[in-house]
């Protein structure tokens, strides 16, 4: 990746943290551009000393790869003018949009690897999952991934109707754990915590608990089982998700949201 080219078409925060984990991992900063039209978000991507214009077709001049990170509304009619080479690879960050409709925005044979990262990406937590167009070689995928590594882990998944279900459990799955934070937050306070000390007891076990799942060989059923003693209050609180069904309701969001997926690529595509 250090003697690869790499630009960027939209500079949001997406691109500025795939672009400071580039540049943390030794990338020579000359060999980034990146284009936007707000000259606010350009301001803040000079201080990165990298190459910055308001022009997409200078972006992408000589690039050995270009990743694209606009909104999906905005993505055929950008890449029906986007000077492309035959040989540059593609790489979108652009939630929705299949491979198919791209390659007709470029040109059939158009290398092109689809992404869906998460927003802990911004932090350099993320998990993003990747699917390779059939045109991409072996070292297209390489490069790829090695750009989108910068923000977190990667893997890689070989349906891209898949990328759906990603969707579904990863890129929208931050707002499902912050969305628990709320509700044990309230629970605490309820029962009599202050704000700051539901908050700093909800997050601090959120983040251990995770790091556990993480680190331990064992699954999530079995590292709950260890904390749950019969009689107990764990056993008290499972008792009460089960009887309100909790783990189907779940199960029927996850569901909503990788059919939402489904329709917007339709509307996308």
């Amino acid at each position: 990746m250090s003697d690869s080219t790499i630009a960027f078409i939209g500079g949001g925060n997406m691109a500025r943290s795939l672009i400071s984990g580039l540049l943390g991992a030794g990338t020579d900063a000359n060999r980034i551009s990146v284009s936007d039209p707000l000259p606010a978000q350009r301001a803040l991507l000079e201080e990165l000393g990298i190459r910055v214009t308001g022009d997409n077709g200078v972006a992408v001049e000589g690039a050995d790869v270009v990743v694209v990170a606009v909104k999906p509304q905005v993505l055929g009619e950008m890449l029906e003018t986007l000077p492309l080479a035959p040989e540059q690879l593609l790489v979108s960050i652009a939630a929705g949009v299949p491979v198919q409709a791209m390659n007709g925005w470029t040109r059939p044979d158009q290398p092109i690897v689809r992404c869906m990262p998460n927003t802990p990406a911004l932090l350099g937590a993320g998990i993003t999952a990747l699917y390779a167009g059939p045109t991409v070689s072996d070292a297209g995928r390489a490069l790829a991934e090695s750009i989108l590594a910068t923000a977190g882990r990667t893997l890689w998944v070989d349906e891209e109707a898949k990328l759906d279900a990603v969707t579904a459990v990863s890129g929208s799955g931050p707002a499902y754990f912050f969305y628990l934070m709320e509700a044990m937050i309230e629970a605490g306070i309820d029962q009599g915590l202050d704000v700051e000390t539901a908050t700093e007891l909800t997050l601090e076990t959120a983040y251990g608990a995770a790091l556990m799942a993480r680190e331990r060989t064992d699954p999530p059923a079995v590292l709950r089982a260890n904390v749950t003693s019969p009689g107990g209050t764990t056993a008290a609180a499972i008792d009460a998700l089960d009887a309100a069904d909790a783990a189907a309701t779940i199960r029927r969001a996850l569901a909503a949201a990788g059919e939402r997926s489904r329709t917007l690529a339709k509307e996308f595509g």
